[in-house]
C-alpha cells in the first residue's frame, strides 16, 4: 500500500516532509512526490497498482485545480463510480485515485457513503484552504 503524509501550519519545512517520504519509501516505491502552498505540505509513496503511468502519481489535482489528494488505498467500485461521474467529469486517468477526487469535488463528504473500498485520504480545498480527512469504515 502507498503512504501519505501531511504537514499543517504556518512556515512549513518541506525538509521535513522530505525526511518522511524518505522513511515510508517502503510503502510505495515507484514515486515519491510532494506538493505545498503557504499552508499544507502533501507527501505520497506510490505503490502503482492500478494506473501505472506517472499521469497518476499523486498528490494528485482535480481538472479545475481546486482539490489536491493524497490517497492510500483501493476504491473498489471506482469504475461503476466513474461511469456515474462521466459526464460531469474529464477523466485524464484510469486511477481510483481521480474517480475519488472527481467524487468529492461533486459530491463533497457525502461521496464518503458511495465508496467501497480500503482507504484513507486528506483532500485540500485550494479556494476556501480547508482540509478534509477520511478513512474506510474499518480503518
Amino acid at each position: 500500500m502507498c503512504g501519505i503524509a501531511g504537514l499543517l501550519g504556518e512556515n512549513i519545512n518541506t525538509t521535513v516532509m522530505d525526511k518522511i517520504l524518505e522513511i515510508q519509501e517502503h510503502r510505495g516505491p515507484d514515486n515519491s512526490s510532494k506538493w505545498n502552498n503557504d499552508a499544507i505540505c502533501l507527501g505520497h509513496n506510490r505503490l502503482s497498482i492500478i494506473d501505472l503511468t506517472e499521469n497518476a502519481n499523486q498528490p494528485f489535482f482535480s481538472n479545475d485545480k481546486r482539490y489536491v489528494i493524497v490517497f492510500n488505498g483501493e476504491i473498489y467500485n471506482y469504475i461503476e463510480l466513474k461511469s456515474e461521474l462521466k459526464k460531469l467529469y474529464d477523466f485524464k486517468t484510469s486511477s481510483d485515485t481521480e474517480v475519488l477526487i472527481a467524487a468529492y469535488s461533486f459530491w463533497g463528504k457525502d461521496c464518503l457513503h458511495k465508496l467501497n473500498g480500503m482507504f484513507s485520504f486528506a483532500i485540500w480545498d485550494t479556494y476556501d484552504k480547508s482540509l478534509f480527512l477520511a478513512r474506510d469504515r474499518f480503518g
